[in-house]
């Protein structure tokens, strides 16, 4: 079976046991279309009490919200494995049967557990991405598309690399730490707004350590068709997203050296 079919058939048995019990699963991706939505009546709240911020309007705002809320919805969904690797698998010796199988790593953990609740935030970021594009008079030409598509592609490198990286520390930690959600939760949190509301040293380091920016700031503006208040030439953001792929390359860099540092637990 090639590698394709083999994660497809993975994915499929993923679903298919999550869709044996519908109610539960609707319930959570309910769940997950609610919960993130309070963070868009908060944003709404913001808006609504103080106006424009910095010239941002909450449509705009929307955009950057609903285009990061997809990318996050997607390789959440794709990284389940490499977020439960410390727990589920390097603990308890599971991880040993993967090595065993003659198909590559990466490919049966991102076919470990697709979540159907990570549905519920995919839907929410694309409709607040529709509603803000309406408000911000986005017209869907094809150059358009095509931004946000290359955009969303490169974000959802960008975070696949980032859980990566948090199943990577578990070959030194065993446990998967907490402080990797500043990077993950925290990421889209901070790539919800504008770049130019921030000062300059988290700028940089959204632009050249963990490249959010990238992938969500500077597409958005060319959707926007807005000038960067920062002074970027306006064809960055057609090519920025290469730095989403860029870091996932490097993420399995560091995956390979920790994958020869592991020691089997002998179980």
């Amino acid at each position: 079976m090639g590698s394709l079919a083999l994660f497809l058939r993975l994915v499929k048995a993923s679903l298919s046991a999550q869709a044996r019990y519908p109610a539960s699963a609707l319930l959570l991706v309910l769940a997950q279309v609610l919960g993130t939505g309070i963070e868009v009546v908060a944003t709404w709240a913001l808006f609504h009490r103080f106006g424009a911020v910095h010239g941002w309007t909450f449509g705009e705002v929307a955009v950057f919200y609903g285009l990061v809320n997809c990318m996050f919805a997607v390789a959440d969904a794709l990284g389940r494995g490499f977020d439960v690797l410390g727990t589920e698998f390097l603990r308890t010796g599971h991880f040993d049967r993967l090595l065993l199988r003659p198909r590559p790593l990466a490919l049966q953990l991102m076919g470990h557990d697709l979540r159907i609740s990570r549905m519920g935030r995919l839907l929410q970021g694309a409709l607040v991405l529709a509603w803000g594009a309406a408000q911000s008079g986005i017209g869907w030409e094809p150059q358009t598309i095509a931004v946000a598509t290359f955009a969303m592609a490169g974000g959802v490198a960008l975070f696949l690399g980032i859980l990566v990286l948090q199943g990577t520390l578990s070959f030194w930690t065993v446990e998967s730490l907490e402080i990797a959600n500043v990077l993950t939760y925290g990421g889209v949190q901070a790539a919800q707004y504008p770049l130019a509301l921030y000062a300059r040293w988290f700028r940089r380091f959204l632009t050249f350590a963990v490249p959010l920016a990238c992938v969500a700031y500077y597409p958005v503006l060319a959707m926007l068709g807005k000038p960067d208040p920062l002074g970027a030439p306006q064809w960055t953001g057609w090519v920025s997203p290469l730095a989403g792929f860029v870091f996932l390359a490097a993420a399995f860099g560091l995956w390979r050296l920790g994958l020869r540092r592991y020691a089997s637990t002998g179980s």
